[in-house]
C-alpha cells in the first residue's frame, strides 16, 4: 500500500505532458555475500519483488526510482570453506530498499518508434535500506531491532520493447553496503558483555538482485531531437 501511494504522488507531481515515463514491477531473486554461507557472486536463493519508476530524459539515459523488498539468507552448511562448514551458522534477514539513480543505455532507446527497440544498459545511484539488526547467541540468531544503511548499486541489464507500451528487462545488480551486520556478524549494540562478533570485521556485506522488470510506458512524445539525442 505504501509503495502504491508513493507512485501515485510521483505521477501527480511530475509534468507528464512534457516527457515520457515508465512504471512497472520488479520480480526476481536475491542473494547475500558476507561472513556466513557460500561466497558465490550471483546465486539467487530467495525472493525479491517491488516496483520501478523511470523518467526517460532522452534516448540515452533515464532517471530511475525503485522500492524493492527482499529476503536474504546464508547457510554455512552450503559453503565451500571448511571452517564455515564446521561452524554451522544459519541466518535469515529481510530488507526494504529505496533507490534513486541514473540508467544509461548503450544504444539509443526511443520508445516512440514503431519498430522493436533493444539495448544493454548500466545503472547506478544511491540506495537506502532497512533491515533487521541481529546477533548470534551460541549458534542461534537473535533479533535486536531494526537498523538502516546505504548501498551503492552496480547494475548491468538488457531491455526490449514488447509492442507499443511495454518494456521488459533482465538485470543483475550488486549492492555494496555500508554495514557488516546483515548476517549478525558485527552488531552495533553488543548484548550484555558478550563478544558476539565474528568473521572479517573490515569487510562490509553485499547483496545481489537478479530479476526481471516489466514496465508500462506513458506520456506525450518528447522532443528528443531538440536536445541533440
Amino acid at each position: 500500500m505504501r509503495t502504491c501511494l508513493v507512485l501515485v504522488v510521483l505521477l501527480t507531481v511530475l509534468p507528464i505532458s512534457a516527457q515520457n515515463y515508465e512504471v512497472g514491477v520488479y520480480l526476481g531473486g536475491a542473494n547475500y555475500i558476507g561472513d556466513i554461507g557460500p561466497t558465490t557472486y550471483v546465486n539467487p536463493n530467495s525472493l525479491a519483488a517491488g516496483m520501478v519508476f523511470k523518467w526517460n530524459k532522452s534516448t540515452r539515459y533515464s532517471w530511475r526510482a525503485s522500492i524493492i523488498r527482499a529476503r536474504i539468507q546464508g547457510d554455512d552448511n552450503k559453503a565451500s570453506i571448511g571452517s564455515r562448514k564446521e561452524r554451522g551458522y544459519v541466518f535469515d534477514n529481510r530488507l526494504t530498499e529505496f533507490g534513486v539513480g541514473l540508467e544509461v543505455n548503450y544504444f539509443k532507446f526511443n520508445l516512440h518508434r514503431m519498430s522493436s527497440q533493444f539495448t544493454p544498459y548500466l545503472y547506478t545511484g544511491v540506495h537506502y535500506f532497512m533491515y533487521d539488526e541481529t546477533y548470534f547467541d551460541g549458534n542461534q540468531q537473535r533479533k535486536m531491532g531494526t537498523d538502516t544503511s546505504f548501498a551503492i548499486p552496480m547494475v548491468l541489464g538488457v531491455k526490449k520493447t514488447l509492442g507499443r507500451f511495454l518494456v521488459i528487462g533482465l538485470e543483475v545488480g550488486a549492492r555494496y553496503t555500508f554495514t557488516d551486520n546483515l548476517d549478525g556478524s558485527n552488531p552495533k549494540k553488543t548484548p550484555g558483555v558478550l563478544d558476539v562478533q565474528f568473521g572479517n570485521k573490515f569487510s562490509d556485506d553485499w547483496y545481489v538482485f537478479t530479476g526481471l522488470t516489466l514496465t508500462y510506458t506513458f506520456g506525450r512524445k518528447p522532443c528528443y531531437d531538440c536536445v541533440g539525442n
